[in-house]
């Protein structure tokens, strides 16, 4: 793992994300939102369904930039459904897992009113640093 993530015991343990990230030196790259449209624009209408396209969004992203998971340094999640969210921690989790593997970088999420597409329930922000090595 290029980045050093670190979890005082002076917080709660971390579940799925890490509460500090230590970014090696490199090239950063910020990611606009990702949201679980497909290439062709349609979407699902289910909070995972679209978790996990956003999930595999954000690595075609990092892939065009040169990337990979390993190298995200910082996650916000927006939704519309924080209950949903809350709810669907399993679910969300494999759907996590199935893109980033178990690499946690440092996450928050954040419920919002609405995203700037109305279908949408949740939108992916997110940071990453290419190690110089």
């Amino acid at each position: 793992m290029p980045h050093r993530m670190i979890n005082p015991d002076g917080l709660i343990p971390p579940v799925g994300f890490s509460h500090v990230v230590v970014a090696e030196a490199g090239t950063t790259v910020w990611l606009g939102g990702q949201t679980g449209h497909r290439p062709d624009e349609t979407i699902d209408d289910g909070l995972v369904d679209q978790f996990a396209q956003a999930c595999r969004n954000v690595a075609v992203a990092l892939e065009a930039a040169g990337a990979r998971p390993e190298h995200l340094v910082s996650m916000t999640i927006y939704t519309t459904d924080p209950a949903g969210y809350r709810a669907n921690l399993a679910p969300l989790g494999t759907a996590y897992r199935a893109v980033f593997g178990r690499h946690f970088p440092a996450m928050a999420l954040f419920g919002v009113t609405e995203l700037f597409d109305p279908r949408s329930v949740v939108e992916l922000v997110c940071v990453a640093v290419i190690p110089e090595s």
